[in-house]
């Protein structure tokens, strides 16, 4: 894999939750792992990358470990372990796996079924003992127990969405659970279904480890499809991405009580190309961003901190096709895309002061389709 520059570059922003500017020390450099779709492709697996915040560089590693569709990764707050969604249909699986920085690989704890089709998303619950899934293709949430060695226990709970299904009959006809995260106090869960449209929310015994739906959910436009959510520092707003709309609602939040304040689009006026797939926040919590894979983009909003809502100030190519995921680094100074369909990651560099995006160095990667941050000591 071979790395060329193209230009200048200025990017960064945060993920579907903002994460946190972590310390750093003028030489301070991170792992980069790449999780990838293996099936018909040329990928073996998740993959390793140094990345050096002063130079903006990304420099391959080589095959962490061979997995098969690991499409979803997430580090343990620990920083001991990395965990996969293997999404092959009635074949999926979570892995467990234990980091060798030094090496840049991964080791395999255990692995066990996903308890339904296709995860997509994985998240922690707010103590780090518990893993839920996302299975996209059954419409279900899975909860394991994060085991005192890292493996994964059996599932305390599996749960299937429920509800009025959405207006699109093709793409809404049934459950598809697409995300999941923590309420900030981590009594409730947030589950973005794209079949349901809406983000359903359950209670969470983080005592038992299990799930119960509630009547409550988020519930933005019609056939919206939502996909992924964002919520604002102090979770007073929450970020709806509609995959099908490639709109961005933005909901008022007062404990489990919310009201839509804003729908707004994160394409060009007149492009039909609908099927937006990120969305983050900046750790400064002045921008919000998204990717929008029919037009290979991504959009960036300036974000009103009194009122929460959006105001788009521009959309930047991609350079690539596909854009199903894009991370922002711990230092807060890129974005890094990867685009699945042209097989690279286009790294941008954000302007400090006004959020935008200037193209940097691209790498090549097969099929790449998550990204995560690991410091390197």
């Amino acid at each position: 894999m071979k790395i060329t520059r193209r230009c200048f570059f200025l990017v960064l922003s945060c993920l579907l939750v903002i994460l946190p500017i972590f310390p750093q020390t003028p030489d301070q450099k991170f792992l980069v792992f790449v999780g990838t779709y293996t099936d018909k492709t040329d990928s073996k697996g998740i993959y390793a990358f140094d990345f050096d915040p002063s130079s903006g560089k990304l420099t391959p590693r080589g095959l962490a470990i061979e997995s098969p569709n690991p499409s979803w990764l997430v580090i343990h707050p620990n920083g001991k372990w990395i965990y996969a969604a293997n999404e092959s249909g009635k074949q999926s699986m979570v892995s467990a796996f234990s980091i060798d920085a030094k090496a840049a690989k991964l080791m395999l704890l255990n692995q066990l079924p996903a308890e339904g089709e296709d995860p997509c998303h994985l998240a922690f619950d707010k103590t780090g003992k518990y893993l839920f899934a996302a299975n996209y293709t059954s419409g279900n949430v899975v909860v394991f127990p994060i085991l005192a060695d890292g493996k994964l226990g059996q599932p305390t709970a599996n749960v299937k969405d429920t509800g009025p299904l959405g207006p699109n009959k093709e793409r809404q006809e049934a459950p598809h659970a697409h995300w999941v995260g923590t309420s900030a106090d981590n009594l409730f869960l947030y589950v973005s279904d794209l079949g349901l449209d809406r983000v359903l929310i359950y209670d969470f015994d983080a005592t038992k480890g299990t799930l119960t739906q509630t009547a409550s959910s988020l519930a933005p436009a019609p056939g919206a499809g939502p996909r992924h959510v964002a919520f604002s520092k102090a979770s007073q707003f929450a970020y709806v991405l509609g995959e099908m709309s490639s709109r961005v609602t933005v909901f008022s939040m007062d404990g489990q009580t919310s009201h839509s304040i804003q729908d707004i689009s994160a394409l060009p006026k007149g492009f039909s190309g609908k099927e937006a797939a990120e969305i983050a926040i900046h750790a400064s919590g002045k921008w919000l961003f998204t990717s929008n894979r029919g037009h290979d983009s991504i959009a960036v909003f300036a974000i009103d901190p009194a009122k929460g809502t959006l105001k788009l100030s521009s959309i930047v190519s991609t350079d690539g096709k596909e854009p199903r995921h894009f991370a922002l680094d711990p230092t807060g100074q890129f974005l890094f895309v990867e685009n699945q369909n042209s097989n690279d990651i286009v790294i941008f560099r954000i302007n400090p002061a006004t959020g935008a995006l200037t193209h940097g160095y691209i790498t090549g990667v097969p099929s790449p389709v998550c990204l995560v941050f690991f410091p390197a000591h």
